[in-house]
């Protein structure tokens, strides 16, 4: 009966730890979404790009993705995101889905511009730039290089290839 006692505190013990785990990862990760106000923007491409992603600017988050939705007419992904109250974004920003690295997820990097009218609730940023496929930049540079049969460059312009040296009636 005591060693039942035993696991049973230490079960609970182990359920407290994971949970305190949780809310530090959850308050520490910025997964929370943005309070703040309303802008969209329209992508050919939004990639991985999900609901509760970052809106970051300089680097540091302002914001959050809140919805994305296809418009019909347009065939664009249309993202709607929040951006904290306090950060004015100029009209003539860059929205771009930007990826976090090789394994990491997206984001929408915002670049400001130089406009004096800021854009208000509910607008749309009108100059967008879509997700890059890591893998397409990959398979371009791999087939698009000059070697080859009729892009070779030949023995002149290649120094590792053996080259044929001067005889007595050229030295």
């Amino acid at each position: 009966m005591n060693h039942n006692m035993i696991e049973t505190v230490l079960g609970g013990v182990v359920l407290a730890i994971a949970a305190v785990f949780v809310v530090f990862a959850y308050t520490n990760a910025s997964l929370r979404t943005t309070s703040g106000y309303e802008l969209t923007a329209r992508f050919d491409r939004v990639g991985e790009l999900r609901q509760g992603d970052d809106v970051k600017l300089a680097g540091i988050k302002v914001g959050s993705v809140t919805g994305q939705r296809l418009d019909p007419e347009t065939f664009q992904a249309v993202i709607t995101m929040t951006v904290e109250p306090q950060i004015k974004i100029p009209a003539d920003t860059v929205a771009e889905v930007a990826s976090a690295g090789l394994m990491g997820g997206n984001y929408v990097l915002l670049t400001p511009g130089a406009s004096d009218r800021e854009l208000k609730p509910g607008e749309e940023i009108a100059h967008t730039q879509s997700a890059i496929s890591l893998v397409d930049l990959i398979g371009k540079a791999m087939f698009s290089s000059k070697g080859g049969p009729e892009g070779s460059p030949g023995p002149a312009s290649d120094p590792l290839a053996p080259q044929e040296l001067p005889g007595p009636e050229g030295r």
